[in-house]
């Protein structure tokens, strides 16, 4: 009778197996990253966009509650050698798109975003007390 060897550590092992198999697609590598703050009166969305102009981005909120950033980049390189009447073209084409539930006590009249240093910055101001005491509505029942 031969004795079998148990690998006791065979759950960390599935779990590296499967996620990080070359056939699962990997999405940071096309998805900028994404950091999201909140402080009393604002949250803050700070989307990485190296090489990023704000013409490249647009952000908009559908239905009531959902914010959806959307990025597209073009890039059309054409060099002409006229000694060797070569054309060359290069394409590059990027597209991102995330959407996000915004929080209840999001002010959505007052949602700004600018882009500075490579950086898209999103700022939700929140509602106060006041204004979210407003936006709520009793239904009297007949």
């Amino acid at each position: 009778m031969t004795l079998a060897r148990r690998n006791q550590n065979w759950l960390p092992s599935l779990f590296n197996d499967f996620f990080d198999n070359d056939w699962m697609e990997r999405t940071s590598a096309t998805a900028p990253a994404i950091n999201v703050k909140e402080s009393k009166d604002e949250y803050l969305i700070e989307v990485a966009a190296p090489g990023m102009t704000k013409d490249d981005f647009n952000v908009h909120i559908e239905g009531d509650d959902e914010l959806v950033i959307c990025m597209e980049k073009k890039n059309e390189n054409k060099e002409e050698k006229k000694d060797t009447r070569f054309l060359r073209r290069e394409f590059s084409y990027s597209q991102f798109q995330q959407t996000m539930v915004l929080p209840e006590d999001v002010n959505k009249e007052k949602i700004e975003a600018k882009m500075e240093n490579g950086v898209l910055h999103i700022n939700l101001p929140k509602l106060s007390v006041e204004q979210q005491q407003k936006a709520k509505r009793v239904i009297s029942i007949n």
